[in-house]
């Protein structure tokens, strides 16, 4: 096999190559770009340059030449600083966009990809699919949470409590001690919010070796794994195995069996299309969810349960989790080890059965997360966690419509949302927000806080935070109220009604007279990208991908 790298070796390039220090030998080597989606701005990658350095010597080690390349580095708590969150969501497709202008530009062999906050293992799993070259990721890790008088502290304790002093509910800690003592290490949020579900789907899908998710971040075993993935990748090159012989459908299905299983976050069901669309693969994810909703909640890790990620990891984690869902997933499928599934799994004991329950005795029912559809959306993601009777899952109430989030939590500070009202967030979709901005997660711990999360129903067009499991909340319906979805033109006192057993939302409201309605247009202003961003972004069905597709 001829590297593409070595055909595209004009004399220019290797005068390039040569003042980097690259030597005639090197020329003929495996060229491997060491995609470091870093910043200085979010402990979530504090540690990521120092991993790319060993990344970097053990390609050496093997044969290669490693390029480090970087890209955007979106972080919830700080790059949704600004125009109420938008550009978190938007980061993500930055991050395949850098990746193929950096390492397709350059006709590299392979990657090794740094995958660390959010929307940086979507990034990263969209560009493998787009650009099919080997590549291969490495888990970035979890922070390690503080302690205040012996009890573990992290950051949803500080975020929760931060919006919860605002509506009068006290938290276990004072916040601004929190704060100083939420995170003593690098990584992604403890927990099992968007991140940690994005590792674990990254190696249910088979893109990552096996037992490498979670990991705690920066340490011995991380610094392991990523020498091991930094030889593989060498490998992969010289074997010519690429991700679309990995990314297949029963990948996928193993993939959504591993966040049911976990009580992920519902953010997976859009990366996971959005993945699907640019492997070339007509899958339907909203489907599958469906299809795949016997699958039972096999560990109950914050936020669903008690359980820390610690427990989790040191139980098994996501390769336990395959383990356990070994009878209903597919195991044929390929992975970047050279191996099928149930080659890696041959032989393989759970370490913690207390933690990472079987099938037989599951801490739950499924599913944990279900998608509904009915007069009022043509889909909506409803996040269950342990459906132990809790929270409710049927509900009928007069709609409480809200343009913003900010307008909404007002109303809830000012006694206006009462116990029975269906709370309706709209604008925050994929086009309004856009990028699913406005602060719908807020508006929910608002609601807890008040002690309405229970009584009320919550509906949104928009996103919510992986931390997010708190009574009856259904978030990303589509069609959003933006592009003229039902949303757009519910109005105060129209009767939604919602019910988890039938996987419906209605409404009380004909289809005559909401022919008659207008919607609220664009009601957020969207400049510079994020007006590229809102012209260019496909619907919700596809994962909210930015590709041109045939209708």
């Amino acid at each position: 096999m001829t590297l593409r790298s070595i055909a595209a070796n004009t004399p220019g390039r290797r005068a390039n190559w040569k003042a980097l220090g690259l030597s005639a030998e090197d020329m003929e080597k495996p060229k491997i770009a060491v995609v470091n989606s870093s910043s200085e701005l979010a402990i979530c990658y504090a540690h990521l340059d120092g991993i790319a350095k060993i990344v970097k010597e053990e390609i050496r080690k093997a044969g290669g030449v490693p390029f480090e390349v970087r890209t955007a580095a979106p972080s919830d708590f700080i790059t949704g600083a600004a125009k109420s969150g938008s550009y978190i969501l938007a980061g993500r497709d930055i991050i395949a966009n850098d990746i193929e202008v950096q390492v397709e530009a350059a006709l590299l062999d392979g990657m090794i990809c740094l995958t660390s906050c959010d929307k940086t293992p979507p990034g990263h799993l969209m560009a493998a699919a787009r650009l099919n070259l080997p590549t291969i990721l490495v888990i970035g890790g979890y922070q390690q949470a503080g302690e205040i008088d012996g009890e573990p502290v992290d950051v949803e304790d500080v975020w929760s409590g931060a919006v919860g002093e605002r509506f009068g509910a006290k938290p276990k800690f004072p916040v601004a001690d929190m704060a100083e003592n939420a995170i003593v290490g690098p990584g992604v949020c403890a927990g099992m919010a968007t991140a940690n579900t994005m590792h674990c789907v990254v190696e249910a899908l088979g893109m990552a070796l096996p037992g490498h998710a979670p990991v705690r971040g920066n340490s011995p075993k991380m610094q392991d794994n990523a020498r091991a993935a930094a030889r593989r990748i060498v490998e992969m090159v010289q074997e010519d195995l690429r991700p679309r012989q990995i990314l297949t459908p029963g990948a996928f299905r193993n993939a959504i069996a591993t966040v049911l299983g976990v009580s992920g976050s519902i953010n997976a069901i859009k990366h996971l299309q959005a993945t699907a669309i640019e492997g070339e693969l007509d899958l339907d994810i909203f489907a599958l969810w469906e299809e795949m909703s016997d699958v039972p909640v096999l560990s109950a890790v914050r936020p669903t349960g008690a359980i820390r990620i610690e427990e989790f990891e040191d139980s098994g984690g996501a390769r336990a989790i395959l383990k356990r869902l070994e009878d209903r997933i597919d195991t044929s499928v390929m992975t970047v080890t050279g191996k099928t599934l149930a080659e890696n799994l041959a032989g393989y004991e759970i370490p913690g059965p207390d933690v990472i329950k079987p099938v037989s005795d599951p801490v739950g029912v499924g599913p944990a997360i279900a998608i509904l559809k009915g007069s009022f959306a043509d889909s909506a993601v409803v996040r269950l966690g342990i459906r132990d009777g809790s929270r409710p899952e049927e509900f009928t109430g007069p709609a409480r419509v809200f343009e913003t989030g900010a307008e909404c939590m007002n109303a809830i500070a000012e006694g206006q949302v009462v116990a029975g009202d269906v709370v309706v967030c709209r604008n925050q979709g994929l086009k309004g927000g856009p990028a699913m901005g406005g602060g719908a997660s807020a508006v929910l711990f608002a609601l807890d806080a008040a002690g309405l999360a229970k009584t009320t129903a919550f509906v949104t067009d928009g996103q919510l935070s992986g931390l997010c499991l708190k009574g009856l909340t259904v978030a990303e319906v589509s069609p959003e109220a933006a592009t003229g979805g039902p949303i757009g033109k519910i109005r105060d006192g129209d009767e939604i009604t919602i019910s988890v057993q039938n996987r419906s939302i209605d409404m009380a409201v004909s289809a005559a007279e909401l022919a008659t309605r207008n919607g609220p247009g664009y009601v957020m202003p969207a400049t510079g990208y994020l007006g590229t961003f809102r012209k260019a972004v496909q619907p919700l069905s596809t994962g909210g991908v930015l590709l041109p597709l045939e209708d």
